[in-house]
């Protein structure tokens, strides 16, 4: 059921449908991305101890992000690195995507509500360059 998208042997996109159902924990991301991606299912009654993270430094090149879409639907256009369009994907209510290389936009199919996480700090209009797509 995960969908994994990739050009030219590099992951683009990955989609978590809302349907997918782990049992226990699944990380869908590699070890070495910058932005980690899991999903969890506990019975009632798991502990998870108390923990803090660790201060260790890590240097981010490139910005991965997830969306979470809590509700409506959207298409997300997935473009390579390069900026030639690779196709769409539909997500809706309940659906998350990681976008961990090439480009991407958005297109609204319905009122739609996103929660958006990716890592920082933010760079201003240093972070992203916009392009038309071809």
């Amino acid at each position: 059921m995960i969908r994994r998208i990739e050009h030219e042997g590099r992951l683009i996109a990955i989609v978590v449908p809302r349907a997918h159902q782990p049992e226990g924990i699944e990380f869908f991301t590699p070890n070495d991305f910058s932005q980690q991606l899991a999903a969890m299912a506990r019975p009632a009654g798991y502990v998870i101890p108390p923990h803090v993270h660790k201060d260790v430094p890590r240097e981010v090149v490139h910005t991965l992000e997830v969306l979470f879409v809590r509700s409506g639907r959207m298409r997300v256009d997935l473009y390579s690195p390069e900026r030639a369009a690779l196709g769409a994907v539909e997500l809706g209510a309940g659906d998350v995507i990681l976008l961990a290389a090439g480009g991407h936009g958005f297109t609204m199919l319905e009122p739609t509500e996103i929660i958006e996480v990716k890592q920082g700090p933010y760079a201003g209009v240093e972070d992203k360059e916009r392009f038309e797509p071809r």
